[in-house]
């Protein structure tokens, strides 16, 4: 089939990888405008245009698809169908009707639970048992189409949002090809009421510890939010983040340090206690519990601070 891709980040980039190793012909690539990135703020190229280049594709980088003008270099391409992943830019109706079969989405989420920005972060943020990917046929709505095809993945109750994009990216790339082979067979199934959740954004905002909160609550954070943006906690008006941490009996005041040893330092919560395996010091690299405490001297007692309520 003729493509067009649109997408951004190494998800997408899955994707993009499969549809060509399938042997379908990319027309043309849709991906986000470099932006700065970093402490020096470079540019920073994504994954999906890093590919486009690698394999010698036409991409087009624009700031958004409402102008019409646009329109003409999407229409130009004759593509049967567009294959839609993590591009994080809306698509208007105008848009949506250019390719002859319309728009598949690869949603990393089993719809209608998590539509919306940050389905991967907020099902393990949930607690939920499973996750998977939904393709779907595009709508002016937010993730609100048609599903084509589901299919679930556990998640492993060490799972953080890093490990859990990997497994999902290459379960949307195998069933994104599985939807173009058979798309002609496929039956459109309306996503039912039941069931409905959305994914805000995640901001930086919710990155704080509350160690009022139960150990398993903030346990569910730091994985959801590994690796973007990072759980911090403040120990002597020093902010620290914290990657890695398991949940284990303990009780006393919240935010006191209850042990400190080469194997974790375990640090009293709203219930339960939180055993941190993996911190950052700003300015340094991850560092595990024993590498930590090896330049961070840490005495039982001390009390992480505790954010205002």
């Amino acid at each position: 089939m003729k493509v067009i891709f649109a997408g951004t980040p190494e998800f997408a980039a899955q994707a993009l990888s499969a549809v060509l190793a399938a042997g379908h012909e990319v027309m043309l690539v849709l991906t986000q405008p470099d932006r700065p990135a970093g402490r020096g703020m470079q540019l920073k190229t994504g994954a999906v245009k890093q590919l486009a280049l690698a394999h010698h594709l036409p991409f087009f980088q624009p700031e958004n698809l409402k102008d019409p003008a646009n329109h003409i270099t999407l229409r130009g391409t004759a593509a049967d169908v567009m294959v839609v992943a993590a591009y994080g830019l809306i698509l208007p109706q105008a848009v949506l009707d250019i390719p002859k079969h319309g728009c598949l989405n690869i949603h990393a989420s089993l719809l209608p639970r998590w539509r919306g920005a940050a389905p991967i972060q907020r099902a393990i943020e949930a607690g939920d048992a499973e996750t998977g990917v939904t393709i779907m046929g595009m709508e002016a709505g937010l993730d609100t189409g048609p599903m084509l095809l589901a299919e679930q993945l556990p998640i492993a109750p060490d799972d953080t949002a890093g490990t859990l994009l990997q497994k999902l990216a290459a379960q949307g790339a195998r069933l994104i090809v599985v939807a173009l082979r058979d798309l002609d067979r496929l039956i459109p199934v309306p996503q039912p009421a039941e069931g409905l959740s959305y994914a805000r954004k995640i901001e930086k905002s919710e990155a704080t510890l509350d160690w009022r909160l139960p150990a398993a609550t903030l346990d569910r954070r730091i994985r959801a939010f590994n690796p973007f943006p990072g759980m911090v906690a403040t120990l002597r008006d020093t902010p620290v983040k914290v990657w890695r941490a398991a949940v284990i009996d303990g009780v006393a005041k919240p935010g006191t340090i209850l042990t400190v040893a080469p194997e974790g330092i375990d640090v009293a919560c709203g219930e339960g206690a939180l055993r941190l395996h993996e911190l950052q010091k700003p300015g340094s690299k991850h560092l595990s519990a024993a590498e930590f405490i090896q330049g961070y001297a840490i005495t039982p007692g001390e009390n992480f601070t505790l954010p205002d309520a």
